[in-house]
């Protein structure tokens, strides 16, 4: 019996599939929200499905009798923000809850999607492997602060008894609700968002993920950290790429430090008025900005064979479902 939270959130649901494809029994947690359109009837159907969240102590230690294993993927995803405080309560306090309630139901298998987020900003030019220390909050979104202390109740664990694995995975992409997290992106280049930028960042396809999650419960490896990351790209490639993918204009504009403060300024005002979140946030551009790469030799030396999805077929796949499924606005 494997016990998975965040089951009906983009990475859990490609996980879900994944284990449910392989035979596994899953015991999923959900909010109370309708399950995602791109999970199959066939996969959902055969999953025992508990509503609530990881906030709910006494649910977590009754739901979590006769789990054998447990895979943390639930997390709030934001760069707003307005939303500083349900970052830490879900993604701190909410891993501190399960962490606890593994202990408490003598569940030692635990593994936990963070990000890789969670290492930080490098001062330097070069790939960032599972090596890496956080260096500080200075600069950081509050969503890197709130996966690094996730991270941290996760390692507690190991101290009081937990054989945890931590996966990070750099940005995810693929087919999903695409108002959401990094589907976003599909969204903002089909819609022909004017601006891109000239920092890079490591991507992995989700599907890709989901299959690492599930080898490395699979094996024996324990106690450690992985990052996945399929390739290192910049942005305005991956923004062309997509483009092409839709038959759509490329973004002309470049965003540098000055315009991207002018522009997400202007997303502000204009999510002022229509009553929407914006698309640019200050996070998110600095972000953006930032160059980024990430060393996966560590992760492809444990699973000896594992090959990722090159991005363009990524990419070209996701972009053939969203206009296949009119996931669009």
């Amino acid at each position: 019996m494997i016990f998975l939270t965040g089951a009906t959130g983009f990475i859990g649901s490609y996980i879900l599939k994944e284990l449910v494809s392989q035979g596994h029994h899953v015991r999923a947690l959900r909010r109370e929200r309708p399950i995602p359109f791109y999970l199959p009837k066939e996969i959902a159907d055969k999953v025992e499905w508990v509503s609530g969240n990881i906030l709910d102590i006494s649910l977590l230690n009754e739901q979590l009798m006769g789990s054998d294993r447990i895979i943390h993927a639930a997390a709030l995803v934001s760069f707003y923000p307005e939303d500083k405080n349900r970052l830490f309560t879900l993604n701190i306090e909410g891993t501190a809850n399960l962490v606890n309630a593994a202990l408490e139901n003598n569940i030692p298998d635990f593994i936990y999607i963070s990000s890789v987020s969670a290492f930080g900003r490098s001062n330097s030019r070069q790939p960032i492997n599972e090596e890496k220390k956080w260096e500080s909050r200075e600069q950081e979104s509050n969503y890197a602060i709130s996966k690094y202390y996730a991270e941290m109740e996760v390692w507690r664990g190991m101290g009081e008894g937990l054989s945890p694995l931590i996966v990070n995975p750099s940005m995810v992409l693929g087919y999903g609700d695409w108002n959401l997290g990094s589907c976003a992106i599909f969204k903002s280049v089909y819609n022909e968002f004017p601006w891109y930028v000239r920092g890079a960042n490591g991507f992995v396809d989700v599907e890709d993920l989901a299959r690492v999650v599930v080898q490395l419960m699979n094996g024996p490896i324990r106690n450690e950290r992985f990052i996945v990351s399929a390739e290192n790209g910049n942005f305005r490639d991956l923004f062309n790429r997509i483009a092409d993918g839709f038959n759509k204009k490329h973004p002309s504009m470049e965003a540098t430090a000055f315009l991207s403060g002018i522009a997400w300024r202007a997303e502000n005002l204009k999510s002022f008025f229509n009553g929407s979140r914006p698309l640019l946030t200050k996070e998110t551009a600095a972000l953006a900005r930032r160059t980024s790469i990430y060393d996966n030799s560590k992760l492809l030396k444990a699973l000896p064979g594992f090959q990722f999805l090159p991005l363009e077929d990524s990419i070209r796949n996701a972009c053939a479902l969203y206009l296949e499924n009119k996931q669009r606005v």
